[in-house]
């Protein structure tokens, strides 16, 4: 696995770790769809939570939270209206968060913005 997919994984497991601490139950990571890939969905309640983790070694270039545009939200919303309909719950709540870390010095930061965006259809 080249470095920059263990890096991303490393802030996925980072990531999970942290929802789950924080009550959420895990159902399900790095789905496929045609259009796109969910890196964590999991369940808040009875809610289905959506969310993109986004790991940066910098601040950099915007830090993580710009490398969640109009575009990758646009992704996101079509693949989890594709998972919703594969599972057959078309009828759930749903919303999109993200997880923003940057690993400076080998020390994370993680920033969990809940309902980060609305649903995107265009």
């Amino acid at each position: 696995m080249s470095g920059h997919l263990v890096f991303g994984q490393q802030g996925e497991d980072l990531a999970a770790s942290y929802l789950a601490g924080k009550g959420l139950a895990l159902i399900d990571r790095n789905v496929r769809t045609p259009y796109g890939e969910i890196d964590l969905i999991l369940l808040d309640g009875d809610v289905v939570v959506f969310t993109e983790v986004k790991a940066r070694s910098t601040r950099s270039y915007g830090g993580p939270w710009a490398a969640v545009g109009r575009e990758k939200r646009r992704r996101i919303s079509r693949a989890a209206q594709a998972f919703l309909i594969k599972k057959g719950w078309q009828d759930r709540a749903a919303r999109f968060d993200v997880v923003a870390i940057v690993m400076e010095d080998s020390k994370p930061s993680l920033d969990h913005l809940v309902d980060a965006f609305d649903l995107v259809m265009d």
